[in-house]
């Protein structure tokens, strides 16, 4: 398959620009797929009410059947369709939170979405991007299109025009090239199906920016089930690279070392970069080690590199201490290493 790409990373409101989304758009009405940036993450679209257009996506990327897919809206009236009800406590958080990176599962009202993008469940995650063209797209369509990450299954998430062009260039029909997403990692994706309200899975906005609007609102006790999952990212092993990661712990004095350096990556917040050893490679992870912005927005950037740098045969990416806010970070990074551990006095 020839795959096409459009360049809409510096103008959207051009007669070109448009021309080019209603193009997009139309891709889609013909049961296509096309990848398109949001502020998350890149994500692999398709009409969602189109059983042939969503089985390609699972095709495409080699992903699991009964792993459901996130529909993207435009504006919320478009959930009238294929919702029986929004709640009332999750309706305040969608007037807070959207468009942004929060997705919400609701109870789905069947007919109108085909089976296969629920996965076989009775509830659907659904999304409001703030990304430009991610929206510009969507409002042209005026479709509920259902879009996971634009990667190959079990890969890290692509958070740039290269990540999804190296995975997918000539499995899809068109990948639009914008800009850096500015998350870097995928959306909160909030369980509104029982109250209070779960994590399905950690993301951007975090338990304490949504109790900050409805204290209490929050079970932090009960264990999802992974065998049966409501949320991408629950049940299979995701993010990972192909090379060698780990996860780095107790870096706090110089590392000594034998190792040959000169194939090793350290990605680690710049206040520790002195520690490191001389001859090997280094990523700024982020600018210190309470800087979880930079570190969400680079993490996918140097899995990919992992595997795309052939002078690299072993990772290793600093492990924040644990909190609500670094718990995305730490959900992904777990994911990648296998929970792989190794503390400054192992290396």
């Amino acid at each position: 398959m020839q795959t096409k790409i459009w360049d809409l990373s510096e103008e959207i409101d051009s007669s070109k620009a448009k021309a080019a989304i209603e193009e997009i758009a139309e891709i889609y009405r013909k049961g296509e797929l096309v990848a398109i940036p949001t502020e998350t993450v890149y994500g692999l679209g398709a009409n969602a009410k189109d059983d042939t257009a969503v089985k390609k996506i699972y095709e495409a990327k080699g992903r699991p059947s009964d792993n459901p897919l996130i529909v993207h809206i435009y504006d919320q009236t478009q959930m009238n369709d294929f919702i029986t009800e929004i709640p009332e406590k999750a309706q305040q958080l969608m007037d807070v939170f959207w468009p942004g990176p929060i997705s919400f599962i609701l109870p789905l009202k069947e007919g109108y979405l085909c089976k296969r993008v629920s996965g076989g469940l009775s509830s659907i995650a659904v999304r409001m991007p703030s990304h430009p063209v991610g929206r510009a797209i969507l409002k042209a369509v005026r479709l509920p299109i259902a879009a996971p990450s634009a990667n190959l299954s079990g890969r890290p998430s692509p958070t740039t025009f290269e990540h999804v062009n190296h995975d997918l260039n000539g499995k899809v029909a068109g990948i639009v090239n914008g800009d850096q997403s500015e998350e870097g990692l995928e959306s909160t994706v909030l369980d509104c199906t029982q109250y209070p309200f779960r994590i399905a899975r950690p993301g951007a906005i975090t338990v304490e920016m949504i109790e900050q609007v409805i204290p209490g609102s929050i079970d932090t006790t009960s264990v999802l089930n992974t065998d049966k999952p409501i949320a991408p990212g629950m049940k299979y092993k995701h993010y990972s690279p192909d090379t060698p990661v780990a996860m780095l712990t107790d870096l706090n004095a110089a590392i000594t070392s034998q190792k040959n350096w000169e194939n090793t990556l350290f990605a680690v917040p710049a206040t520790l970069k002195k520690y490191l050893p001389k001859k090997a490679l280094y990523r700024e992870l982020s600018v210190d080690e309470t800087d979880l912005k930079n570190a969400n927005h680079n993490l996918y950037q140097i899995l990919h590199e992992l595997d795309t740098d052939t002078d690299i045969e072993q990772g290793y990416i600093f492990k924040f201490d644990k909190t609500d806010e670094s718990n995305a970070f730490l959900n992904r990074l777990e994911k990648a290493t296998g929970n792989q551990i190794v503390g400054a006095e192992q290396l």
